[in-house]
């Protein structure tokens, strides 16, 4: 599908137990890819590196404790010798209007999606100085572009990881490093698992469940990104359904 600039490519994905992550590690592997699975779920992502094959990896990894994370990419590099894309991929997306005074989750939200991406970023970014090349490619979410409701503190989260991104961009040139951010629209995955509140959770659903992609739409946006030359910086992609009104 697409040409051969993805294969060879040593790819870490967290979150890559289901969704857009287990997708992105079927597609990039397809193409050539090697891919180092992290997750939680230690047997969802050993499960998918014995289906892949040869050339992939699974480290279990939670991405809230950043010597974890540290070890991952470590892991990687020791396996692989280079690291050329970090996914920061996992994420959570918890619903409920702030009055619900959910601060747990509220805490998961940042631990995750914010804190999660700056792990990343501090285990891959030293490696990828001294190979004077990478790719950072972080998820945000429509939600990190505009404001819903009972979601003030997921997208509070997803905008600031577009902030983090774009910066992270900046500071990056003079090693020849990449940075995209993808923020997707209604996906089908099992991110509207996390919504504690079951009215929110059963209205997302039944909204969701009649306008989301597939998974793999996301996981193609990722080739695209990471497929184009070097000399090409594809910094964001946002991506709905098109039948998505919001």
């Amino acid at each position: 599908m697409f040409s051969q600039n993805i294969k060879g490519k040593v790819v870490i994905i967290t979150g890559a137990s289901s969704g857009l992550g287990e997708a992105t590690a079927r597609l990039l592997s397809s193409e050539g890819a090697t891919v180092v699975l992290a997750a939680r779920r230690a047997d969802r992502i050993e499960a998918l590196a014995k289906e892949l094959g040869g050339k992939a990896l699974a480290v279990p990894t939670d991405v809230t404790d950043r010597k974890q994370v540290q070890a991952l990419v470590d892991k990687a590099v020791d396996a692989f010798g280079r690291i050329d894309v970090m996914l920061n991929n996992a994420g959570l997306m918890p619903l409920a209007p702030l009055e619900d005074l959910k601060t747990d989750e509220w805490d998961q939200m940042i631990d995750v999606n914010l804190k999660g991406v700056l792990h990343g970023i501090a285990a891959a970014l030293p490696h990828m100085k001294k190979q004077k090349s990478g790719h950072f490619i972080n998820v945000s979410s429509v939600y990190g572009h505009k404001l819903g409701p009972a979601a003030t503190v997921y997208c509070a989260t997803k905008f600031a990881v577009r902030a983090l991104s774009e910066g992270l961009r900046q500071e990056v040139k003079p090693y020849n490093i990449r940075t995209t951010v993808i923020s997707p629209g209604a996906v089908a995955t099992e991110l509207l698992e996390h919504i504690s509140d079951e009215k929110i959770q059963s209205e997302t659903k039944s909204f969701v469940s009649q306008i989301a992609v597939p998974a793999e739409t996301f996981a193609r946006m990722v080739a695209f990104a990471i497929n184009e030359p070097a000399n090409v910086d594809v910094n964001e992609i946002l991506f709905r359904p098109t039948a998505q009104p919001i």
